[in-house]
């Protein structure tokens, strides 16, 4: 699975190192800048897949800074501010940026708006990953979407091989069942998290024999290679 290198542009240290133990839990390589100076002069001397980027900040604030990275660079961009007005999004967005969370905001949505938006501007691609995964005596076949026990074909809806495919690509990784929903349902979904713990669980049944989804109690889910 390929790792992708975010870079976290904020002014506020505390931050700075949240936004980085959010992202690092899901599987990213993070930098950070803690200004629009020091965030240009790392993405000229870095390959960067996506900017998380304030609005104000010192020397040169959010705006500034995605102006300058559309000159040179498609690199994706979305703005994290604790302002929420109509006028900012609308500039952020004009300015060139792909996105605009409003703090506060969930971990499990920001890693689902990152990775909406990497697979909008084609970063997360079937090539990146191998058509069939062999793990066990499971396998899954992202070309035909078919999953397999022991060879023989297991009939999954949408959602419980979307769950599959997402535990398994965060595998040995903790997450929480606000993550999975918004992942798999939106972050508009309505619902509660037991949609998620219901999916799981008929998931595990139909998977009998292939035992690698656990339970982490007060949490949520971890995909682990060694049943």
């Amino acid at each position: 699975m390929m790792t992708y290198r975010v870079l976290i542009v904020d002014d506020e240290e505390d931050m700075r190192h949240l936004l980085e133990m959010y992202l690092m839990n899901s599987g990213y390589q993070c930098l950070q800048a803690k200004d629009g100076v020091e965030a240009l002069e790392v993405i000229e001397k870095q390959e960067i897949d996506i900017v998380l980027l304030d609005v104000m900040m010192p020397k040169l604030n959010g705006f500034e800074v995605c102006e300058q990275i559309r000159k040179s660079n498609e690199t994706p961009i979305i703005f994290i501010s604790a302002k929420g007005e109509e006028w900012d999004k609308v500039k952020a967005l004009k300015l060139g940026g792909d996105d605009y969370v409003v703090k506060p905001f969930s971990p499990g949505e920001l890693i689902a708006r990152i990775e909406a938006l990497l697979r909008r501007v084609g970063k997360i691609q079937t090539n990146d990953k191998m058509a069939e995964i062999q793990v066990g005596n499971l396998t899954i076949n992202e070309m035909s979407r078919k999953v397999a026990v022991n060879q023989k074909v297991i009939n999954l809806t949408l959602k419980e091989y979307e769950l599959l495919l997402f535990l398994y690509e965060h595998k040995n990784q903790v997450l929480s069942r606000e993550q999975l929903l918004n992942h798999i349902w939106g972050v508009d979904y309505e619902g509660s998290l037991r949609t998620v713990d219901t999916h799981i669980k008929t998931l595990r049944m139909k998977l009998k024999g292939a035992d690698y989804i656990h339970t982490v109690w007060g949490i949520g889910y971890k995909f682990e290679e060694f049943a």
